[in-house]
């Protein structure tokens, strides 16, 4: 699982009640705490660890910044300081996180302790001012079910932002020729979202796949999990050529810094090495390396977000839109050669040939079904978006390769909506619903969120905490 540190910075306005401030400053942190949440304090800054002075701003910042926080927590313990509140979070240009606990009845007297709420509504309108964007979590008590949630899903935000500005992939070759759709615009990538290319031509790879057939032991203990993990039906020189081709590729990612990749899994590789890469690129997928078919640099920047939205917990699959479910009216059939992790498998998965191929070296296996997250991060003319939805996995006729025959709510405008664009026949899955995470993350990391079903009113309430 992921780890996330926030910043945590409750913060108090000076006519309101100090005390009462301390006393929730203290509160919240002891359930942050119970709910094991990596943060890091002011109680240092100032000796009642409060954010309201503006002198205190820079040093907070630096602490911060030194600690190497993902995210800022600001809880309005009462009314708190609006303009330090933003300052802070401008400094730090992380995603940030605005919440304050339920305010309780006034006295008998009418007197307010807090005026929490009020001081939320402030705050949002600066950070506005600003231009930081934020994520309201909804005025609630630090037991609600909704503070957790709220917490653990902002933590999630953070893991996709963090991912997200931090890409490299490794691109081994140049795309198939006849793949126009997956064409990417390099320059574009890096200026816009600092996602960084590592290009390397076919023969480096086919040179590292030698030196690991010739070192020997890091193949053997491949060749062993091999073994193990599917049910093998193809020959044993092939099996080390699959072994030796996850090593290698494995090998070159650390060497350029790369948290993903991309190949051109046709047809060079197989005159080089007489197989399919699918089985190898299921194993580093199974790492939560995510390592994606014909040289697509936007579905490996599509698999980081899925997973890091999942906290890094759950695989996701790299897949082919390709047909109509035969009997289920919005069915389609999710399908690849074979790249898909062996714990998306409903079954042992056969190493064998894949369905338009002559090579061996693909899996075979349906997968789970359950609930899903589908989703494409895609561009062109300038202008990138996250296509959205959710699916749900149905039975349907055996197929090759990894697949899974999917239902959705509206097969038509989910196929429009593709057709029509930015999008291609590629995206990604993952068992886990994960739509809300990646929609809020899209604020913080200047894509737009795009859903293909109309779906964003239930999303905006699931984050109001409704």
């Amino acid at each position: 699982m992921a780890t996330i540190k926030l910043g945590y910075a409750p913060t108090r306005r000076s006519i309101f009640s100090a005390p009462d401030a301390i006393k929730y400053r203290g509160l919240t942190a002891d359930r942050l705490k119970e709910l094991e949440i990596d943060f890091v304090d002011i109680d240092d800054i100032n000796e009642e660890g409060l954010l309201y002075d503006d002198h205190d701003v820079k040093k907070i910042a630096a602490k911060f910044k030194a600690a190497g926080v993902d995210g800022l927590f600001l809880p309005h313990c009462n009314f708190g300081t609006e303009y330090v509140c933003a300052r802070l979070a401008k400094e730090l240009n992380v995603p940030v996180l605005l919440w304050g606990p339920l305010d309780e009845r006034p006295d008998e007297n009418g007197v307010r302790l807090r005026d929490t709420q009020c001081g939320l509504f402030a705050t949002g309108k600066v950070l506005r001012r600003f231009r930081v964007p934020f994520t309201y979590m909804t005025n609630c008590r630090l037991n609600d079910p909704i503070f957790e949630r709220g917490v653990k899903d902002f933590l999630a935000v953070c893991n996709v932002v963090k991912t997200f500005r931090n890409i490299r992939i490794l691109q081994i070759s140049t795309r198939p020729f006849d793949f126009w759709t997956t064409m990417c615009n390099e320059g574009e990538l890096l200026e816009k979202f600092n996602i960084q290319l590592a290009p390397i031509p076919m023969t480096e790879l086919t040179e590292e796949i030698k030196t690991v057939k010739a070192e020997g032991g890091k193949m053997a203990e491949m060749i062993t999990y091999i073994n193990e993990n599917m049910e093998v039906e193809i020959q044993e020189s092939q099996v080390e050529s699959v072994a030796a081709l996850e090593v290698a590729t494995e090998q070159l990612l650390d060497r350029y810094g790369c948290n993903a990749g991309a190949i051109q899994c046709w047809n060079a590789l197989q005159t080089e090495l007489g197989i399919m890469p699918c089985a190898a690129n299921s194993i580093l997928n199974e790492k939560g390396i995510p390592m994606v078919c014909e040289t697509d640099i936007h579905g490996a920047v599509t698999a980081l977000l899925v997973e890091a939205a999942g906290m890094d917990e759950t695989r996701g699959f790299f897949a082919d839109w390709t047909i109509r479910h035969p009997d289920i009216e919005n069915g389609e059939l999710l399908q690849h050669c074979g790249p898909w992790p062996i714990s998306v498998a409903k079954e042992k998965p056969r190493l064998t040939y894949p369905l338009a191929f002559d090579h061996p070296g693909s899996l075979t296996a349906e997968a789970k079904h359950g609930d899903i997250t589908l989703c494409r991060f895609d561009g062109d003319n300038g202008e990138y978006s996250l296509l959205l939805g959710n699916a749900k996995g149905v039975d349907g006729p055996q197929g090759m390769g990894t697949y899974l025959w999917i239902e959705v709510d509206n097969i038509k405008r989910l196929e429009a909506k593709i057709v029509e664009g930015p999008y291609i026949h590629h995206c990604v899955g993952i068992h886990k619903d994960v739509v809300p995470v990646l929609y809020e993350a899209c604020k913080y990391i200047g894509v737009k969120p795009d859903f293909y079903d109309p779906i964003e009113e239930d999303v905006k309430a699931y984050l109001r905490g409704e």
